[in-house]
This record gives C-alpha cells, sequence and structure tokens, in this order.
C-alpha cells in the first residue's frame, strides 16, 4: 500500500534518461527501530521516504513521523526474502513516479543458540534477509545511482561483523559479509558522486535482543545500550559526510578496538561464556 501527497522536489531524469522521477530515500525494516529513526533523519531534509517492511504494521506510524519531520511517506509492505523483491520495489517506485536515490539496507534478524540446535530453516533466512537481499537490492539499484553519479548506500552492520560470535554464529557471520562488502563497494564508487557507509553499532535499544532470544544473555546484560535516535543521526551523518564506516558511540569503539588486538581463541571463549549463559 502506498500513502503521502505529491511533492514539491524538482523531476529528474533517470539513468535511461526517463523524466519525472523523484529521487527518494528508501528504508528496509522501517517499521521500527533503527530503520524509522534514520527515515526520521532523511525526513528532516525534506526528503522522499519509502518505507518498506515484511509487515504493513509499524509502517503508517513511521510514515506520521516522517511527515511530522517534514518528509513525504510512501509504504510498501514487502518480504525482501522473495527472489523477485527487488524487481517489485522498483516498480512500486516507478508507478509513484520516484527512482531510489539512496538506498537503506536495515532490514535483518538473529537468532541466539547452537549451530546444531537452531531451526535449519530460520538460520537460513537469517542469509536469506542480512546477506542476499541487501545483495540483490544494491546490486539492482547502485548502478543508477553511479550513472546518475548522485546518491548512495547505507548498509547497516555491526560490532557483530568484527568478531566470531558463538551462540549467534550465523548472525555475526552475517554482520562480517555486510562489513566486507560495503567497505569494498566504498572503495569501488569513490570519485563517482556515490557514497556507501557502514553503520556498526554495537547493542541498541529495539526489540533486536528480544526477538533474537538474547536479551538475557550475560553479554547483552552488561554491555551498555545505545539509543536508536543517536545511532540513526550518526549513520546519517556519516553519509552525508561521505565516510566509509561509522561505528557510534564509545562501547562499540571499544570492542571493534579490542576485536581488533585480542588473540581469537580469547575472543571466542569470552564470546562464547557470555553469549552462551543465561
Amino acid at each position: 500500500m502506498s500513502t503521502g501527497t505529491p511533492s514539491t522536489a524538482p523531476a529528474r531524469r533517470d539513468a535511461k534518461g526517463h523524466e519525472g522521477l523523484r529521487p527518494a530515500v528508501v528504508v528496509t525494516g522501517a517499521s521500527a527501530g533503527i530503520g524509522r529513526a534514520i527515515a526520521v533523519c532523511a525526513a528532516r531534509e525534506g526528503n522522499v521516504l519509502v518505507l518498506v517492511a515484511r509487515s504493513a504494521d509499524g509502517l503508517s506510524s513511521t510514515a506520521d513521523e516522517v511527515r511530522r519531520a517534514g518528509g513525504e511517506a510512501l509504504v510498501f509492505d514487502l518480504d525482501l526474502s522473495d527472489r523477485d523483491a527487488p524487481e517489485r520495489l522498483s516498480s512500486f517506485l516507478a508507478e509513484n513516479g520516484l527512482m531510489c536515490d539512496v538506498l537503506v539496507n536495515n532490514a535483518g534478524y538473529g537468532l541466539r543458540g547452537e549451530v546444531a540446535a537452531l531451526s535449519e530453516q530460520e538460520q537460513i533466512g537469517i542469509v536469506d534477509v542480512n546477506v542476499r537481499a541487501l545483495v540483490a537490492l544494491t546490486l539492482h539499484f547502485l548502478p543508477g545511482m553511479v550513472a546518475r553519479r548522485r546518491g548512495g548506500v547505507i548498509n547497516l552492520g555491526s560490532v557483530a561483523g568484527f568478531l566470531p560470535g558463538p551462540h549467534m554464529a550465523m548472525y555475526y557471520a552475517s554482520k562480517a559479509f555486510v562489513r566486507s562488502f560495503s567497505e569494498a563497494l566504498h572503495a569501488e564508487v569513490s570519485g563517482k558522486g556515490v557514497t556507501v557507509t557502514l553503520v556498526a553499532p554495537g547493542p541498541v535499544r529495539t526489540k533486536f535482543l528480544e526477538k533474537a532470544g538474547a536479551r538475557r544473555a550475560p553479554l547483552f546484560r552488561f554491555l551498555p545500550k545505545a539509543d536508536a535516535n543517536f545511532v540513526a543521526e550518526c549513520a546519517w551523518r556519516a553519509f552525508r559526510r561521505g565516510q566509509r564506516r561509522v561505528v557510534p558511540g564509545l562501547s562499540a569503539k571499544s570492542t571493534v578496538f579490542f576485536a581488533s588486538v585480542m588473540p581469537t581463541w580469547l575472543m571466542l571463549r569470552v564470546v562464547g561464556l557470555l553469549q552462551g549463559k543465561r
């Protein structure tokens, strides 16, 4: 479904020369948390926001916040694990006279538990959403950005991407991919008018840990949790500055530092103990 009012933003020519398409900021996982907060940050600049999530629940609330912040909002319920998701999203944009100027790949989830014990289907789902869907959307929209020499991609990673994570192995591995992919893309598009920014927060006060079954793990009980609005502001500011990577907050920066100097065997033991206990 879509909502919104006509924007006064100027029409632009897309990569194929089509007139009348307005630039839009596309945010996946926009129904709550960091996705919602980034959408509001972008709305303060008067942008058109296309809010995407698997369920329409929460999207209307995000759309209301976007409009209050000064942006235009359209919502599109879409399961990103579907193989035709990029094409369906592209069609939705075209039907509304829009082009993807900025893509925010925020959708993702994790599961706590041992790989051998967790559901095979749910674990593969982490790869489908956190990795495959992020790549598919990026590959679909990035060439147009490069051709227009404007816009870019914000990829939500995590400090988990800097270390292995026993008892959340699939999630940590997915974020390691996002980190590597994002930083490589940043180098590839450098000087082409396009920015790719990796955002790597630590634990954030959202429903992520609860949904992952990790809220009561000692690791997440001890570590301070950042505010989603703070993370979003850091992300949007870093993207606008053309930064390759941003790690919001002192706690997250400290985690990345220790991950870089601590021996892997010790890191595995510490994370495994703190993340495995209840």
